[in-house]
């Protein structure tokens, strides 16, 4: 039974779901939506009874002191509101949890009677993957729907991806079955750096949603942190031959595929996110310290993560930058990412043990395949969980 006493009406509402476990490499979409609750202050109005969907031996439940109290975490989904002022306010209906053990249909049945009751508009579910793709360059964000429409009028990739699923899938595919406008937004994390966290690819979602969905989203220390990461792992690379040359190959493959998109719409689209940024008080959702961000972080946005963001009213004219001709994609998903090596984006990922630097792995059967193929068993969310239950052992 579903009770939303004391959530106020919403206005416009979007629903963005994130789950820990086989669909979120490195942590990426979970940090993501923890980020948005973080900053926007959210509160938590719903909480899914763990007994139904979560297997304790896989997911443990954690024990901790408070004021001399031993109490315990039971591992389970939590919704949350945030309520975003500004000039064209928005709410969001945040979504938060661990990949359930069991009874998905359930799961999804139930997360949709919320969004049923709330009037949600659209749903949208972060993801991310391991992927044949260097450190060094934009994270890849691939937009997919299951519908048609959907993926028209938005400029998304009609998802065709057959093959085992993850939750992100299950729960994009009931959002289609119910009417529910559902969008699945999918980071290529390197497969080589997967372990959690990965504030760039992180960052990359926000800045995906925040165009998809028309807000302007704070970012706070991530830009700082996505940079600390990226020279972290430049100074391991340097440190091994082998990774250091199979990184290069990536770059080539990546930039190779990626010289038609620095001009025309790519160009556009940064100069906008730009103003956005520079200007207090313009565009929708805009509110206080959040109008000016430090520094130039254009190297960590991905400049093929999508090809145009959604129509948005009372929008300002585009730069006639973007009145040039459209840019050419390499084959495989818009996403930017090299023709033979890079994922195709579809509903949920899925993929096997990554390759290392001299594999030479199929791109149809390797890692990053498509994003249905999952994090596989390098995923930092998989290594995580091992930590977690042998720190429970303890």
């Amino acid at each position: 039974m579903i009770e939303l006493e004391g959530v106020p009406e919403l206005i416009d509402p979007v629903m963005v779901a994130a789950f820990e476990g086989w669909n979120d490499a490195g942590d990426a979409a979970s940090t993501a939506v923890a980020h948005l609750d973080r900053e926007w202050k959210g509160e938590v109005f719903a909480a899914l009874d763990a007994e139904d969907y979560y297997d304790f031996q896989v997911n443990r439940p954690t024990v901790f002191l408070e004021n001399g109290a031993r109490k315990i975490t039971w591992p389970t989904t939590r919704l949350s509101v945030v309520r975003i002022g500004g000039e064209k306010p928005r709410d969001l209906v945040l979504v938060r949890g661990i990949e359930p053990s069991m009874r998905w249909r359930s799961f999804c049945n139930e997360l949709l009677g919320f969004a049923h009751e709330l009037g949600v508009e659209m749903v949208v579910i972060l993801g991310a993957l391991l992927g044949d793709t260097p450190h060094t360059r934009p994270v890849p964000v691939s937009g997919v729907t299951s519908d048609p429409d959907l993926a028209r009028t938005m400029d998304l990739e009609e998802t065709r991806y057959e093959g085992p699923t993850g939750i992100v899938g299950i729960l994009q595919e009931a959002c289609t079955h119910a009417g529910v406008p559902a969008v699945s937004l999918w980071a290529a994390v390197p497969h080589y750096v997967s372990q959690p966290p990965n504030p760039k690819a992180t960052l990359a979602l926000l800045n995906r949603l925040e165009d998809l969905i028309g807000l302007r989203i704070p970012l706070g220390e991530l830009p700082e942190d996505a940079r600390a990461w990226q020279l972290g792992v430049d100074q391991l690379a340097a440190e091994d031959s082998e990774v250091a040359e199979y990184v290069q190959t990536l770059e080539e493959a990546r930039d190779t595929a990626e010289l038609p998109e620095a001009s025309g719409e790519a160009i556009a689209r940064e100069f906008e996110r730009y103003l956005r940024r520079r200007e207090p008080g313009t565009g929708p959702g805009a509110g206080p310290g959040v109008a000016t961000e430090s520094g130039d972080t254009s190297y960590l946005r991905d400049p093929g993560s999508g090809r145009a963001r959604p129509p948005k009213p009372e929008q300002a004219e585009r730069p006639e930058a973007e009145a040039g001709p459209e840019p050419e994609t390499g084959p495989g998903p818009e996403s930017g990412a090299a023709p033979d090596t890079t994922p195709e984006p579809d509903s949920g990922p899925e993929s096997g043990a990554a390759p290392g630097p001299d594999s030479g792995a199929d791109p149809e059967t390797g890692p990053g395949a498509d994003p249905e193929a999952g994090p596989g068993t390098g995923s930092g969310a998989e290594e995580r969980s091992g930590g977690a239950e042998g720190s429970d052992k303890g």
